[in-house]
This record gives structure tokens, C-alpha cells and sequence, in this order.
């Protein structure tokens, strides 16, 4: 009885912290998350982690047009620049080495994922696939926390779990943010 009762608890105590984080969670996460059937919070906090940028101080958000080529990220001022930039990598390092976007889908580990590579830098399609992404490996996992270490390094491991930790730790900013904020 008093197990079952902790058990409800804490699943009440996640979901109200959920809804309070979502609060803090870009419209367009939520209504991406919503059609890839991930949560929101979880979306924006892998975002945050793959291409997070300091506007200012205190504005740290994800950057759209982000690249990283072979381990050194490259943001740019807009979508045009960012492409060209693309086109240039993609011809000179292999595509498995090229992550593209604000969710930093990697080129040569998802193919046929976008119609282009210019395409890989819209933000809502980028955001689709790493939402499907994330979906796919909840699935094989059942946990979203792994299912963010999957994404980063399917193949699972250590390094998977240190950018689970890194997401997660995210995640426990935004709900601080959102608990702050009231």
C-alpha cells in the first residue's frame, strides 16, 4: 500500500513537472513533439544540447543553422550561408561526419531523411526527424532518458550515457526555469 501510494506519487509529481517545463518549451517543439509523439520538453532539450548558441548572456537557445564537420561546430547567420557551407563540407569530408541543423541530424547516418541537404537546415523539418528519431529509440529503450543517449550514439555505451546525462541535465534546467518563473 504505501509503495503503491509512493508510485502515484511520483508519477503525479512528473507529470506536473512536465506540464510546468512544456511551459518553457517553444510553441514549435510542442507542436512537433506532438505529431512525432515525443515530449516536448525532451525535443527541446536534445535541441539544446545538438545546437545550443549564447544570444546574449542570459539567452541561450538552439541555433538553426548549425553544422558540425568532424568534431567543430560552425553556426551561421542564416539559412543561406549555412547551406552553401554544406555543399562545401559534403565534398570535402565524408557525409557520417557532417551533422546538419538545429537538432544536428548527421548527414550520413540518415539518408534519404531530407530531399536535399539545404533541407536539413529547416528547422521544422530538422526538428521532424530528430523527434522520429527520438520516438524510434524510445521505443527499443522504453525510457526517454536513454532514448537521448541513443540518438546521440545508437550503438549505446559510454558514450551514449554521457550525452544522456548532459540532455539530462538540461532537463533539469528548464524545470528550474519554469519553477522560478512562477
Amino acid at each position: 500500500m504505501v509503495k503503491s501510494r509512493a508510485v502515484i506519487i511520483t508519477a503525479i509529481s512528473v507529470s506536473i513537472w512536465a506540464q510546468s517545463a512544456q511551459a518553457a518549451v517553444p510553441s514549435a517543439y510542442q507542436l512537433i513533439a506532438q505529431t512525432t509523439g515525443v515530449p516536448p520538453v525532451v525535443l527541446y532539450a536534445v535541441a539544446l544540447q545538438e545546437s545550443g548558441k549564447t544570444i546574449h548572456p542570459k539567452l541561450h537557445r538552439p541555433w538553426p543553422w548549425t553544422l558540425n564537420v568532424a568534431g567543430k561546430s560552425y553556426y551561421y547567420a542564416n539559412q543561406h550561408k549555412a547551406c552553401t557551407a554544406l555543399h562545401i563540407a559534403l565534398k570535402a569530408h565524408n557525409p557520417k561526419n557532417i551533422d546538419v541543423g538545429i537538432a544536428q541530424i548527421n548527414w550520413g547516418w540518415n539518408p534519404g531523411v531530407f530531399a536535399s541537404p539545404c533541407e536539413a537546415l529547416n528547422p521544422y523539418k530538422n526538428l521532424t526527424a530528430a523527434g522520429h528519431l527520438l520516438r524510434k529509440h524510445y521505443r527499443a529503450s522504453g525510457d526517454w532518458n536513454v532514448a537521448t543517449g541513443l540518438y546521440h550514439h545508437p550503438a549505446g555505451g559510454h558514450i551514449a550515457a554521457r550525452y544522456q546525462k548532459s540532455v539530462a541535465q538540461r532537463l533539469n534546467t528548464l524545470r528550474y526555469i519554469t519553477t522560478t518563473q512562477k
